[in-house]
């Protein structure tokens, strides 16, 4: 019974969620308390079940708050302008250089785990060089796409906090062994970005002008949609001090040698300090970051109140052995195989909350009964699963703010990216799977 339940618990997160008939913080607290009480769970019960779950996550959504901070203070302060400026100066008129040019500014800008903020960024700061090269904006986009998905795997980006926090792992042990997979994943988005200049290069040569238009698009970080209220947060004499602070801040993190969000808990009030010196200042640039680390946050703590009780009321243990009885005996170790290679194309069917929260426990603790070990499955799913798929998915909004920035048609977007995404999802499972990390 207490595997029906489950199920049931687990279906109508999935509705609600895809349909978005609620938020997702009802669905994961309030759908889960009720059927657990229709299931004969005391309330004391389950309030011990929310705070083991809450206690278990709490390291993560303290890391995810203040990292969302961080790079925002960041970005704020400039510090990745020059590696923008600098690529559109050196690119030149050729498509090939400003194709490869495209993917490393996706990149950095995606070191917040943000996809949002990514697209602002690439996009604006691109766009009218594109045009003044008579590019196609949908190459930008695919190139934007990929670079964004491939970096989402970072331990602080969305996907990887919520295969952790589901599966009740440490994100840096999750996460650290794919760190040669992520980097081989990223030369490929830099080879798929290379074809696609060669493409252009072929459609509309290389620029004699180029060199002019640059010189002006580089002085102009957001192109024509400049805020000119931004200019009056950068710090460019604090290049220097940003960049240091920034790589301590992320080897430490990877290293491990301190509590999960003590390098960012650090990080921001430093950041702070060295950019804005004014309290009031301070306050402010707090306040314009603090809706997108609150909201991620809170969805963290929601899910490790639904984990909690879905694992406290032996629920995901029963539909576990139910889904086990029902799997083959030769294809139990095979899951996480199967899980990676198809995880960039379950982007268009799962938003990453009902499928990390939903989804990704029944099949790790399916795996377990043939012995595999949650981390094996949590690095599955994130070779693909709204990380590389997530700005080609139509269940997230950053999807559309990538399409409307660019102006270009969803349908055309996926038709390119869909089929390089996947191939770059593959080239990194089958990395996983030669280094041992898809097997136990």
């Amino acid at each position: 019974m207490l595997a029906f339940y489950g199920f049931l618990i687990i279906a109508i997160l999935l509705y609600l969620v895809l349909t978005k008939k609620t938020s997702v913080h009802f669905a994961l607290v309030i759908i889960p308390t009720v059927i657990a009480l229709i299931a004969g769970f005391s309330i004391g019960e389950l309030g011990d079940f929310m705070g083991t779950g809450m206690a278990n996550i709490a390291m993560t959504g303290i890391m995810i708050t203040f990292a969302i901070l961080f790079f925002g203070i960041m970005f704020d302060a400039g510090l990745f302008d020059p590696l923008i400026n600098g690529i559109v100066k050196y690119a030149g008129g050729d498509p090939v250089k400003i194709a490869l040019g495209t993917a490393i500014i996706a990149m950095a800008s995606h070191l917040d785990g943000s996809g949002s903020s990514t697209f602002l960024i690439t996009i604006s700061a691109l766009l009218p060089v594109y045009k003044a090269l008579k590019m196609s904006p949908l190459t930008l986009a695919v190139i934007a796409a990929l670079s964004a998905g491939t970096m989402n795997m970072v331990p602080w980006g969305g996907p990887t906090l919520r295969a952790a926090t589901a599966l009740n792992i440490d994100v840096i042990e999750l996460y650290s062994p794919l760190i040669p997979v992520q980097i081989v994943g990223l030369v490929c988005v830099l080879i798929a970005a290379y074809w696609l200049g060669k493409k252009e290069r072929k459609r509309v040569g290389i620029s004699e002008t180029a060199a002019t238009v640059n010189a002006e698009e580089s002085d102009d970080f957001f192109g024509e949609e400049k805020d000119p209220s931004n200019e009056k947060l950068k710090r460019p004499k604090m290049l220097i001090p940003n960049l240091l602070l920034t790589i301590a801040v992320i080897v430490v993190l990877v290293m491990g040698i301190v509590p999960l969000a003590l390098p960012f808990v650090i990080g921001v009030p430093l950041a702070l300090m060295i950019n804005y010196r004014k309290v009031t200042m301070q306050q402010e640039r707090i306040e314009a970051h603090a809706r997108g680390a609150i909201y991620t946050s809170s969805v963290i703590f929601s899910a490790g109140i639904f984990t909690g009780i879905l694992a406290g009321t032996g629920m995901i243990e029963a539909m576990a052995s139910v889904s086990a009885t029902a799997i083959p005996s030769g294809w139990g170790q095979a899951l996480p195989v199967i899980l990676a290679y198809l995880s960039m194309p379950l982007s268009l069917i799962f938003d990453p909350d009902s499928f990390y929260f939903g989804v990704l426990p029944v099949l790790s603790a399916t795996a377990e009964a043939f012995g595999i070990q949650p981390e094996t499955m949590g690095r599955a799913a994130i070779l693909g699963q709204m990380t590389v798929g997530f700005p080609i998915s139509p269940l997230t909004g950053s999807t559309f703010l990538l399409i409307g920035l660019a102006g270009v048609d969803l349908g055309d977007l996926q038709k390119k990216a869909i089929p390089l995404g996947f191939g770059i999802t593959a080239v990194m499972a089958t990395v996983a799977l030669l280094m041992g990390l898809l097997t136990n």
